[in-house]
């Protein structure tokens, strides 16, 4: 495994791999890596000559400057899980690298962008739309992998390359991975504490419930359940709780108004002073 950290270096990597009739696939994270993440990585390895992982905490996405400055910051435990997992291009730059002058760029994301976390944290889309650009524009990948739990996050990167154009570019959207207790493996959870990390399994197993009561329950009564449930617990406090249709991301009022069949309802939980975001699946056939 390489590691770069220069923009031209690793989109000169990235060119000199499609004249070579490679396929590229890319995998951007955050770093504080996790095996959801491997699991991402893995479905790129099978999928894709060249496998590109971005570690890069991005300023521009987050609106709580505390929130930054606690991010996880792991560099090399995840260049051995990198190394571990058969990464070709481990690219870790600086924000400098990234960001040589302030990206003034604001993009028109939509109904999308505007609810649960778009509501939640003005700009925070925005800033994800910034980053995944320019990762997409330097490496041209082929694939680009992200995993489900940000599931709004996935409709906004798929609007963001509609917009810019991407249009050869697959975006592939991984299944959750999660701890055997059923916890969303997130880069978060190792700031919980052990009493905190023992009841955040509860989050999980509260939705998947509410699935199996979801046919003798309206949508409002639903949100209502999985919301005092979860809240309940005396460090735990529901951010917001909305059962969405998954193309628009719009909430719905009637179990009859969803594509398909399926609704997705989304929760961000603050546990102590750590924010936790999961989601879960309604089949309504």
């Amino acid at each position: 495994m390489e590691i770069v950290r220069k923009v031209n270096d690793i989109s000169e990597l990235c060119a000199r791999a499609r004249e070579e009739g490679k396929t590229i696939g890319l995998v951007p994270t955050m770093g504080a890596l996790h095996a959801g993440h491997v699991s991402l990585i893995d479905r790129a390895r099978k999928e894709n000559d060249i496998v590109v992982v971005s570690v890069f905490v991005n300023p521009t996405q987050f609106n709580n400057p505390e929130d930054l400055r606690t991010y996880p910051r792991t560099e090399e435990a995840d260049c051995a899980k990198l190394e571990a997992a058969g990464v070709d291009y481990a690219f870790i730059p600086s924000v400098e690298e990234i960001y040589p002058e302030e990206d003034t760029r604001v993009f028109d994301l939509g109904p999308v962008a505007e609810v649960m976390e778009g509501a939640m944290r003005p700009g925070h889309f925005n800033g994800v739309a910034q980053i995944v650009s320019r990762l997409f524009a330097m490496t041209a990948p082929h694939r680009a992998y992200f995993g489900e739990k940000d599931f709004q996050q996935i409709a906004v990167i798929r609007k963001m390359a509609e917009i810019e154009g991407f249009d050869n570019l697959e975006i592939i959207a991984c299944p959750i991975k999660r701890e055997n207790d059923g916890l969303a493996m997130s880069s978060r959870n190792v700031r919980l504490t052990p009493h905190q990390r023992e009841i955040a399994p509860s989050i999980h197993a509260i939705l998947k419930s509410s699935v199996a009561k979801a046919s003798s329950m309206t949508v409002e009564q639903t949100i209502k359940s999985v919301t005092d449930r979860i809240n309940a617990y005396d460090e735990m406090e529901v951010e917001y709780y909305q059962i969405v249709d998954p193309l628009t991301m719009q909430p719905i009022a009637d179990w009859s108004e969803v594509s398909d069949g399926v609704a997705v309802g989304c929760v961000t939980v603050y546990l102590g002073d750590v924010r936790l975001i999961d989601n879960i699946k309604y089949n309504i056939k």
